[in-house]
């Protein structure tokens, strides 16, 4: 017999004449329930949840990512930024004043913390936990990209926004680099005030793009027009 067939044992002996447990009901949500939130929906509870981690948040439809990434980073005075390598070259537009940095070959730590932050798409959003994951794929680059610059400036497809985390993780490749964001990275000191910028960027912005809408879903509405515009939205 092992110590730990001993151990069990023992626990088995001493718990013989005690009342058998209740069961344990198991409720918990798959991937593939059904979930009755619509895109939209969904876009505003993950606007909502990464306001309450005090990230900032833009709206905007797809042809208006140029415009919100150019106001983003006019506002926040960025002058050099960190592309990684398949990021959509239409995202970045013409911004007066800023250069768009390439990671190749790969920058030192030392010079990504020279620069005043990075831009990068993402992988999959969370609603429910205002999370944003990202896999080190096309458009993402490597981790060391959102730890190091003190701004992180994050494009969110609509498509890629999940209701809750079951379905991101059938998403995502548990062979791939992951990193779970949420909100700009923080830590609480033993009087349990919260310290910014400890292991990552201070400041979070997301971009979150409306999911296109296709010509059935046009007809499908009352009056036929259900684009947003160009129009950005802020909510901080």
């Amino acid at each position: 017999m092992t110590a730990r067939d001993e151990v069990l044992a023992r626990i088995r002996t001493a718990l013989r004449d005690r009342p058998a447990p209740a069961e344990v009901v198991r409720d918990y949500r798959t991937a593939h329930d059904a979930d009755g939130r619509g895109p939209d929906a969904l876009l505003d509870l993950l606007a909502e949840r990464l306001v309450d981690y005090q990230a900032n948040v833009r709206r905007c439809s797809g042809d208006g990512i140029a415009a919100a990434v150019a106001a983003a980073l006019r506002e926040r005075g960025v002058r050099r930024i960190v592309v990684p390598d398949g990021l959509a070259d239409e995202w970045l537009g013409d911004v007066a004043g800023v250069e768009f940095v390439p990671d190749r070959p790969a920058l030192t730590p030392a010079r990504l913390d020279g620069l005043d932050g990075t831009i990068t798409s993402c992988a999959v959003a969370i609603a429910e936990t205002g999370t944003i994951v990202l896999d080190a794929g096309a458009g993402q680059g490597r981790r060391a990209l959102t730890l190091v610059p003190d701004y992180h400036l994050v494009v969110v497809l609509g498509e890629r926004v999940v209701p809750a985390v079951p379905a991101a993780i059938a998403r995502l490749s548990p062979t791939r680099p992951l990193t779970w964001i949420s909100g700009p990275s923080a830590t609480s000191d033993i009087e349990l005030q919260r310290i910014e910028g400890v292991h990552g960027p201070r400041t979070l912005e997301a971009i979150l793009v409306d999911v296109e809408r296709r010509p059935a879903d046009l007809g499908a509405t009352r009056h036929g027009d259900t684009s947003h515009g160009d129009t950005e939205r802020r909510s901080d």
